[in-house]
């Protein structure tokens, strides 16, 4: 996945416009993932580990098809559920109830679909007393266990998770792996891109460190974090 980003900064939006209309903006390119290969299978939590701009996230997008690669493909068997940012798929101006039905539109369910789900996301979120709230008014952790809850009420084929499980309380973030570890045992394929080395330790079959956009070790999950803990150590 190749990016081109201005090597100028703009004060505003009209200066960058003026500018470009000029042919006077100069862009660099960059390889955000850069030329990666991974076969996940069907069951299996496969975990993404890294630094911030590694390349973990923009791999999750490309593999949910949000973003089209540069080169290369993605091949994806089954219906897909993605949890990729804190709000995405949100309105903060709307209501909790009127965003399961709007984010259920946006993973495929139909309105008469998401109000037979209805209560099982409000059960599971345990978000009852706030579900008629703006989400503006929703803590970070609010956000996190309504998007968990729509995303997960059915069993997807393939769910992909980008670290937003880190921002939710301990008792949350322990009965949404309890769900994942269910899911994975049904079949469903997990990538699941983490700060936590303890729960991709814990979680995934396999796991991969990117750095810079480039594959740098996979393998056993605890192979691959003693790699990643060393390249600092070394100072790479």
């Amino acid at each position: 996945m190749r990016y081109r980003a201005p090597t100028e900064r703009f004060a505003t939006f009209k200066e960058y416009m003026i500018r470009l209309v000029q042919g006077r903006v100069r862009h660099a390119e960059f390889m955000a993932v850069n030329h990666i290969s991974l076969d996940i299978y069907p069951g299996e939590v496969f975990g993404v580990i890294g630094q911030n701009g590694a390349g973990k996230s923009t791999l999750l997008k490309v593999a949910a098809r949000v973003l089209p690669p540069t080169e290369g493909r993605v091949v994806i068997k089954g219906w897909t559920a993605a949890l990729l940012e804190l709000g995405a798929g949100f309105h903060p101006e709307l209501t909790g109830r009127e965003n399961i039905f709007l984010n259920g539109a946006i993973l495929g369910f139909t309105q008469k679909e998401m109000a037979a789900l209805f209560d099982q996301v409000v059960d599971f979120s345990e978000l009852g007393e706030f579900i008629e709230a703006p989400m503006r008014t929703y803590s970070s952790g609010m956000w996190t266990r309504l998007g968990f809850a729509v995303a997960t009420v059915q069993r997807p084929d393939i769910l992909l998770i980008d670290e937003v499980l880190g921002v939710g309380d301990e008792a949350f973030q322990k009965k949404s792996f309890r769900r994942i570890q269910e899911f994975s045992e049904k079949g469903t394929t997990i990538l699941f891109v983490s700060h936590s080395m303890d729960a991709v330790a814990t979680m995934c079959q396999r796991a991969a460190w990117l750095d810079h956009g480039v594959l740098k070790f996979l393998g056993e999950p605890k192979d691959v974090i003693n790699a990643y803990r060393a390249s600092f150590q070394n100072g790479n």
